[in-house]
């Protein structure tokens, strides 16, 4: 039995074609220091041997492996490892990204510190296709600590980019993600910001200082493949959000984040295009040589 203070968390894995990764970041989910975890991946119909990849945590009794069937974008299998999850907390972490070992130990810390907080977050390390740092501790745009969770939804439609990250830097109250009705993929880029936007205006936001995980960019991310779409979809939404919560995202706070979705989407397509040797993972001398 755990005391009160160790509630159980939820560590979901939506995998689709990461058989290159998947290790890696299973064993990163499996090296927390908190230890009442369970752990659900589901692969998403792959192609390549994500599936053969997870039989080899089988046996672990953490560990539950499931099939989503094919289509229905990432939305399908996002909602089918969530909606399997049992803890009281969830962390969605995909098929490719990393967790520094203490994230779950100090987000799952900073929610029973502030019981009216729905969601915590952590900035992270960008990393390349190998995991070696490209960026060091990107993220909440300085909001740590506790905000009202309207305050925080404000502050990423205003920076004109997720603030929070990808889910692997978040944990939310997975009570709060069901009653919001899960992931949201109408603009399908914005899949996280969204759903995390809808979370927080249930209650409040803990940022968590210091970089505590890793999120690699590879020619094989969904995000990359997207990069032409971003700055449009992120517009719809905070065009949305303004119509239905003025009392949260006034006329200025649209307009401002819209001018700067359009100019980080122009960042984000120079990166990509400077770090392009770096999003294919290095094939080894052995390989090579056969």
């Amino acid at each position: 039995m755990f005391p009160d203070d160790q509630p159980l968390v939820s560590i979901v894995i939506p995998a689709y074609n990461n058989a290159d990764y998947l290790d890696e970041t299973m064993k990163s989910v499996l090296g927390q220091t908190y230890t009442n975890l369970e752990v659900i991946v589901s692969d998403h119909a792959s192609t390549d041997d994500t599936w053969a990849v997870m039989q080899r945590y089988s046996s672990d009794p953490r560990v539950t492996l499931l099939h989503t069937e094919g289509g229905g974008g990432a939305l399908r299998n996002w909602n089918r490892v969530s909606q399997a999850a049992t803890g009281d907390l969830i962390k969605l972490v995909c098929g490719d990204d990393l967790l520094y070992p203490t994230i779950v130990a100090q987000q799952v810390a900073a929610l029973i510190n502030e019981p009216g907080a729905m969601l915590a977050a952590s900035p992270r390390d960008i990393v390349d296709a190998n995991g070696a740092p490209v960026l060091k501790n990107r993220g909440l745009a300085g909001l740590t600590g506790v905000h009202d969770g309207a305050v925080a939804v404000r502050k990423t439609v205003t920076q004109g980019t997720n603030i929070f990250g990808e889910p692997g830097c978040v944990l939310m109250r997975r009570s709060a993600l069901e009653k919001v009705g899960w992931w949201d993929s109408r603009w399908p880029y914005l899949i996280d910001e969204t759903s995390y936007s809808m979370v927080l205006l249930e209650g409040k936001f803990v940022g968590v200082p210091g970089s505590l995980a890793g999120f690699r960019i590879s020619d094989s991310q969904w995000s990359v493949r997207l990069v032409a779409e971003q700055a449009e979809q992120a517009i719809g939404f905070h065009n949305w959000l303004a119509k239905t919560r003025p009392d949260v995202i006034s006329a200025t706070d649209r307009r401002i984040g819209n001018t700067r979705a359009r100019v980080m989407a122009q960042v984000r397509r120079l990166a990509y295009i400077w770090l392009g040797r770096r999003m294919s993972k290095a094939v080894t001398t052995d390989a090579a040589a056969n």
